[in-house]
């Protein structure tokens, strides 16, 4: 199986070295970059065939892409890429605003855009175990700060410090609004409040919170750049309990019942469980549940553009 990556950042070498992990020699991987970036380590560079600097040293063809390079980038590249391959995994977010012209998409070919938190065991208990219409208001929560989020490096100088670059909170933590989708479906209307509070350096949006109007419910989502103490989690008021799904403890609790359900993994374990998910894609076992159109209506909502 040949695979080209498109950048190598931190999570294009996760997914590298898990991909390496998941089938051994039975994959060829080239990485194209721009030559700008941070040398990779050593352990990545073994994992990796081939570095190419420009798209004329691409081979013609590619079992699948993998979009990883900025998000401010990833239209133009998954455009300038097309026609290397008929399977494509797209780093979240897909693009910059979701409502980029899509003329150039192939009915033929597939897409899959990243959403790994749905591969979490916590995420994986509620969509198997939990009947959402018996569920009269969700309330989501993703806090945490910002210059703790890659230790060694200067938060003023990540792409999420910038919005030309792709930045801001309601675009970095994307995440919820994935996968309050894909456990519950979109909502008929949102409102919402963007905007730019802490005295961070950024030029970033570090705040954003929704009002979500379901035909059965309310969803309210939190997301910021400068809650000193992480919190990831989504609070379920059912009808017969209040449920904590905790992804930062990795634990479900119900408040009346007074139980608690642990569900501890390792950051890989969610990530391999995606990739084989796209593998699965790949191979035309399953279709695939979250194409750039889907990746792009969660897009206008987390930009206040639903």
């Amino acid at each position: 199986m040949k695979v080209l990556f498109t950048g190598l950042g931190s999570i294009a070498r996760r997914h590298v070295r898990n991909l390496r992990s998941l089938r051994g020699n039975a994959v060829h991987i080239t990485v194209l970059r721009s030559g700008q970036g941070q040398e990779a380590p050593e352990e990545i560079k073994r994992a990796i065939d081939r570095v190419c600097v420009s798209v004329s040293e691409l081979d013609s063809w590619y079992d699948a892409v993998f979009i990883t390079n900025p998000t401010a980038l990833h239209h133009e590249t998954l455009k300038k890429c097309h026609g290397y391959s008929n399977v494509f995994f797209i780093e979240k977010p897909v693009f910059v605003t979701g409502e980029e012209e899509l003329d150039f998409i192939d009915r033929k070919k597939v897409y899959y855009v990243a959403c790994p938190l749905r591969y979490t065991n916590v995420i994986q208990w509620l969509k198997n175990n939990i009947d959402f219409s018996t569920v009269c208001a969700m309330r989501a929560i993703s806090s945490s700060y910002l210059p703790d989020w890659r230790p060694g490096t200067d938060y003023r100088k990540t792409y999420s410090a910038h919005k030309e670059m792709g930045g801001g909170v309601n675009i970095d933590l994307i995440h919820e609004w994935d996968y309050i989708s894909y456990l519950t479906g979109f909502p008929l209307s949102v409102k919402s409040i963007i905007s730019k509070k802490s005295k961070l350096e950024t030029d970033s949006n570090d705040i954003a919170v929704y009002i979500a109007d379901y035909k059965d419910k309310v969803v309210e989502v939190h997301l910021d750049y400068f809650g000193r103490k992480a919190v990831r989690r989504l609070e379920l008021f059912a009808e017969n309990d209040t449920i904590i799904a905790d992804l930062t403890d990795q634990k479900i609790e119900w408040l009346y019942a007074g139980k608690t359900l642990f569900l501890a993994e390792e950051r890989d374990s969610y990530q391999k469980k995606e990739l084989r998910h796209f593998l699965n894609i790949m191979s035309g076992r399953i279709s695939s549940d979250n194409n750039v159109e889907e990746a792009c209506r969660v897009l206008r909502i987390v930009g206040g553009k639903a």
